[in-house]
């Protein structure tokens, strides 16, 4: 009961949405400058977030941390987030980073500020630290890999004991337990990781309680616990299915393993691409038949390698064609659903080559391609095997003249004491007389079948590494909504311009240089700073800033930015470039009421 709770939860609590979220907008508006203190920060995305301990950073203009209240979702949208700022806030500029969770469980974070009363004197960012430890990173894609893996072997090894009904089931009995307890396993590691890899934190803070406690409340949490509690039922029905073997129970023995391991399959749709952006029931459906159909093909590989070392070569003739008509069913399910699950996450033909996510397809691809021409390979060879033996045709006595001895009409070689001569065509073998077409006793013909089905195996453990990789990339359709979905009112990139200067007074203050930051460098009115720096990179204090714009290309300027002393930097908000181009930047400083010196600088103006 508490397994199916779990189950529809997972399954109807996925809202259609993009997966990964995208911000959307800010309040404060992106390198806005407000008059007054706001009182909270709110986030918009583009679909629902669940939010951490510390999914908000605040830090002030000296660079120090600024104490906020807990994070929570604004007036209940789930879409938002949102934390209270203090009563008092100190003018400057304020970098905010934020790190949510998306609902298909991957992070999202990022920074931007906003200026209360005017901007700082430097727009460097604060440091917000490291966006993930890439220990906990690495840790937690290896327990992803692992289980992949044990999950296709437990499937596939199972599938191939129901389906194929080799004689004797004993060779498999060692992977299925390696792979439960694999899978177990790395699920534990992923449930005690998982709020580190949320936060970014390193891998000592799996064991926090309170962390933990909000992991087995979110959606990845439940997912993983659901994984468990399928894995605990598994094991039941696997103990009780190698004490009893009752032919006449296999329909009902099918059943309940396809059940199991379509729940299996559900606890990883459910948490991951899947579970968010278009179509999200058809996407789930074909991610929970992508991953069984590919544990049947990949999985039964593994068990058939066992097959061929351990079975007798009657027992093959029976069970490789069974194996290999299920493998090519397999491969259509994949074909099917690989394309479709390839266009939800490209979106275009374009993202193949211009994204991650495109590359990595294309990598998952070109194995594919390498598989499917293994497996044609193999099927010679299974051909052979499952080829008919010939039957032997009966030896016709020939009519000849009776040496002397020789017995009788209807007498025996035995009972007239000779030798019976040999029949032409017929070597004798150690197992008797060898039966003409028949392959499956054929040490040949099992070896290099056995060798093409371990390279299989091979490409196979190779294509799902890059798989784990794949289904924790940005999809390139939700990377291409992200990028339109600028944050509203977000300004462009600034421009930054460094400007030497040397008036050869050679005093601190006769050189260094100036930083120009143009805010946003496009077409239409523009914010200007200008900070100046000494000989010995210290902020110093000069009479005189002056900067002038010149587009030579079209003879407009020069344009005086008409900068004022704000104590300690030079500024304005109201500088109209009306064409964009490669306008000339001209800077003069004076340091003293006689030393003085223009430099001359290339900035390019969109539009």
């Amino acid at each position: 009961m508490l397994l199916g709770t779990v189950l529809v939860l997972l399954l109807f609590g996925a809202t259609p949405a993009s997966a990964h979220a995208a911000l959307r907008s800010t309040d404060p508006d992106d390198g806005s400058v407000v008059r007054q203190a706001p009182r909270h920060v709110t986030l918009t995305f583009t679909e629902s977030v669940g939010l951490l301990d510390d999914s908000f950073r605040v830090f002030g203009p000296d660079q120090r941390r600024v104490h906020t209240d807990e994070a929570a979702h604004a007036d209940g949208r789930s879409e938002t987030a949102r934390v209270g700022l203090p009563g008092k806030l100190a003018q400057g500029t304020y970098t905010v980073a934020w790190r949510v969770v998306s609902a298909d469980s991957h992070p999202v974070s990022g920074a931007f500020t906003f200026s209360v009363g005017k901007r700082s004197a430097t727009t460097a960012l604060a440091d917000t630290g490291p966006a993930e430890d890439p220990l906990t990173r690495g840790l937690y894609d290896a327990a992803r890999y692992l289980a992949y893996l044990a999950a296709a072997l437990l499937v596939g090894t199972a599938a191939f004991a129901l389906l194929c009904r080799p004689a004797h089931t004993s060779p498999l009995r060692r992977p299925l337990v390696a792979a439960w307890w694999t899978l177990l396993g790395s699920t534990a590691v992923l449930l005690l990781l998982r709020a580190p890899y949320e936060t970014g934190a390193g891998p000592a803070t799996a064991f926090d309680t309170s962390a933990l406690g909000r992991t087995l409340t979110g959606r990845p949490g439940l997912a993983l616990l659901a994984r468990l509690a399928v894995l605990l039922l598994t094991a039941a029905f696997l103990l009780r299915l190698s004490r009893h073997r009752d032919t006449r129970e296999r329909p009902v023995t099918l059943a309940i393993g396809t059940a199991l391991a379509a729940a299996l399959a559900l606890t990883w749709a459910a948490a991951e691409h899947a579970s968010a952006g278009i179509q999200v029931p058809l996407a789930m459906t074909s991610s929970v038949l992508h991953l069984l159909a590919t544990g049947v093909w990949l999985g039964g590989l593994v068990a058939l390698l066992l097959t061929l070392r351990r079975s007798s070569g009657e027992d093959l003739a029976e069970v490789v064609p069974r194996f290999s008509r299920i493998a090519f069913a397999s491969v259509t399910v994949l074909a099917v659903t690989g394309v479709y699950q390839s266009w939800r996450g490209l979106g275009s033909l374009s993202a193949l080559t211009g994204t991650s996510y495109g590359r990595l397809l294309l990598a998952k691809l070109a194995g594919v391609f390498v598989l499917l021409l293994v497996a044609g390979y193999s099927r010679r060879w299974t051909a052979r095997i499952a080829a008919p033996a010939a039957p032997a045709r009966a030896a016709v006595p020939a009519r000849v003249p009776q040496p002397v001895g020789a017995p009788a009409a209807g007498q025996t070689a035995a009972e007239s004491g000779t030798r019976e001569p040999e029949t032409p065509g017929e070597p004798e073998t150690p197992d008797g007389p060898a039966k003409p077409g028949s392959g499956s006793g054929d040490p040949g013909i099992r070896r290099r079948l056995r060798r093409s089905v371990l390279v299989e195996v091979a490409v196979a453990a190779a294509v799902l590494m890059i798989t784990t990789v794949l289904t924790g990339t940005l999809p390139s359709r939700a990377q291409a909504e992200a990028a339109q979905q600028a944050p509203v009112g977000a300004l462009p990139p600034t421009t930054e311009i460094t400007v030497p200067f040397d008036t050869g007074t050679g005093s601190v203050t006769g050189s260094g240089k100036v930083q120009v930051t143009l805010d946003p460098a496009r077409v239409g009115d523009n914010g200007v700073q200008a900070i100046v720096l000494g000989s010995d990179t210290y902020l110093v204090v000069v009479p005189e800033v002056r900067i002038t714009f010149t587009l030579p290309s079209k003879k407009v300027g020069p344009i005086d930015a008409e900068l004022t002393d704000r104590g300690g930097y030079w500024s304005t908000n109201s500088v109209n470039l009306p064409l964009a181009g490669n306008w000339t930047m001209k800077t003069t400083v004076r340091v003293s009421d006689v030393d003085q010196v223009s430099v001359e600088r290339q900035v390019r103006v969109e539009p």
